[in-house]
């Protein structure tokens, strides 16, 4: 239903409602809180770091990366094929586009689809005060985790437009990459490439947007993309294996 090309609207809700829902957005532990010592001593803890950017995969595995957005479309076929192809694929999802299909989003879950944060509006971020990009951000926090018990370390913002601000409100709200493509599977089927050689090669993240009547299903376009796939010897990555992941501690 949004495509992340073209000028993005305005903001779906009042911006005063949008700053009004970061009351209950708490930061996580360590996120530029400060703490106390023994004795009363109050101990600045600093901000968390700001999560990586990520339009590429640095790997040597013959995989790339499915990655679905906002949740406008619900097409059962696809879920058959997650489920018959173990498909490892991620679903950036927005809760005002998503709803009230939150029941298609669960059985992809329980067939191997992992959920990840696309905002709770999709508005465009940049140019908005920490406030509302943290409503934005850490309300879809919480409403997946309502929703689906899981708090999911990725995050894709719209358009694939993001400010400094937009990477510390990612920060505070627990999120431990920001993920962009370079690869697009368009609505009738074919692949269009943001930079660098026009074909598929190991690492590529790609996008597939939703599209309004788009004249291919979504399992039609995912299954000619697996073919492409066969014909250059790649398969399907978990993405999360590869981005956003706590490294173990040295010696570990």
């Amino acid at each position: 239903m949004r495509r992340r090309r073209g000028t993005p609207g305005p903001l779906p809700a009042a911006l005063a409602l949008l700053l009004a829902a970061t009351a209950g957005c708490a930061a996580p532990s360590g996120a530029g809180h400060v703490s106390s010592r023994a004795g009363g001593t109050a101990t600045a803890v600093a901000p968390a770091p700001p999560p990586p950017v990520v339009g590429h995969v640095a790997t040597d595995d013959p995989v790339v990366f499915l990655t679905y957005d906002d949740g406008a479309e619900r097409d059962p076929r696809f879920i058959d094929l997650v489920r018959e192809r173990r498909l490892p694929v991620s679903m950036f999802l927005t809760d005002s586009v998503m709803g009230p299909g939150y029941g298609h989003f669960a059985r992809l879950r329980a067939v191997g689809a992992n959920l990840q944060n696309h905002t709770l509006d999709h508005p465009a971020l940049p140019g908005l005060p920490l406030a509302a990009q943290r409503a934005q951000i850490c309300g879809q926090q919480r409403k997946l985790a309502a929703r689906f018990g899981v708090r999911p370390r990725l995050f894709r913002p719209p358009y694939g437009r993001y400010d400094t601000t937009t990477l510390r409100a990612a920060a505070e709200c627990g999120i431990a990459a920001v993920v962009l493509w370079r690869v697009t599977l368009e609505p009738d089927g074919h692949l269009t490439y943001a930079h660098g050689p026009h074909r598929l090669r190991p690492g590529d993240i790609v996008s597939v947007p939703s599209g309004e009547a788009p004249p291919l299903t979504l399992a039609e376009r995912t299954t000619r993309l697996l073919a492409e796939l066969d014909e250059r010897g790649l398969k399907v990555g978990r993405l999360e294996d590869h981005v956003g992941v706590t490294p173990s501690p040295s010696g570990a």
